[in-house]
């Protein structure tokens, strides 16, 4: 197996940091949306990205990346801010239009174009050994298909 790059090693924190920013988000959305079948579907979105967090982690550890630090990198920090705000715009969307499940899924779509391009980019890494690129494959549809879905449900709440 080749060397681990630091490139390896930030993609895959970056895509453990995205997804656990994606569960808290998701989570958030659940809770600001009014109608009872989004919350759910929103809540599974919200276990998916934790689920996708855990199988990164799991990869990384098994050809030795270190666990993102908690104090993490100025690149982490960014981040976390960017991700800050993305959870901010959905709290404040929602009190802003009164729960407005519309604008809510907006921002999960914002969420998820964000977390597509990171899988993009990590995608396009060479340093990412072949079996570890398959499981950013398969998150990277599933990330997609979801997206995809929020679009439906966001053009049905109109």
């Amino acid at each position: 197996m080749p060397a681990i790059t630091p490139e390896t090693a930030r993609a895959f924190n970056d895509l453990v940091e995205i997804n656990r920013t994606g569960a808290k988000g998701y989570q958030e959305a659940a809770e600001g949306v009014s109608n009872p079948q989004l919350k759910s579907e929103l809540s599974k979105l919200s276990q998916q990205r934790a689920q996708f967090a855990s199988e990164l982690e799991q990869q990384a550890r098994s050809i030795g990346v270190e666990a993102p630090s908690q104090e993490g990198t100025i690149e982490g920090a960014i981040t976390d801010a960017a991700a800050a705000v993305h959870r901010g715009w959905i709290n404040i969307k929602s009190a802003v239009t009164g729960q407005n499940d519309s604008a809510i899924l907006g921002e999960c779509e914002t969420g998820d174009k964000v977390a597509l391009e990171a899988y993009e980019t990590a995608l396009k890494s060479q340093s990412i050994p072949a079996q570890l690129s398959s499981v950013i494959q398969k998150q990277h549809g599933e990330i997609l298909a979801a997206k995809n879905q929020v679009t439906q449900w966001k053009a049905s709440n109109r």
